[in-house]
């Protein structure tokens, strides 16, 4: 027997979890404003900027109040041409292998911070690639 794609429709690709939850912690999430110029992956640790509220990458250095990440990016984002409105996570157990951070951050560095906020970083099993 020969399955095949139904007329109609096309494949679209094939699903490759992230593994991005690690655990079943009640998940909060809501849209912010991604700042321009931000190229961020699902997983990306968001620090807030005091200033415009505005999201991007936390950076230990940074001085506009993004230093601490308080948010998990949910999904791919391209702000290269403009700030762009994205779906962020505020709650959730995280896989810690699947999270973007700042280069001048550690898992251990943010863990405490972000736990406080009801995120919770654990080692779980390796993020895809």
């Amino acid at each position: 027997m020969t399955v095949g794609t139904a007329s109609g429709f096309t494949n679209q690709d094939s699903y490759v979890p992230d593994r991005l939850f690690a655990g079943d912690f009640p998940r909060k999430s809501g849209k912010r404003t991604l700042l321009q110029g931000e190229v961020r992956r699902r997983g990306a640790a968001l620090g807030r900027i005091s200033a415009n509220g505005k999201y991007r990458l936390s950076l230990a250095a940074a001085v506009d109040g993004s230093a601490a990440p308080d948010a998990i990016l949910a999904e791919d984002a391209d702000a290269t041409a403009g700030d762009v409105e994205v779906l962020v996570y505020f709650t959730g157990d995280f896989n810690e292998d699947a999270l973007e951070i700042g280069a001048d951050q550690t898992i251990d560095g943010i863990r405490q911070g972000l736990r406080e906020r009801g995120i919770f970083i654990e080692k779980a099993q390796p993020a895809a690639a």
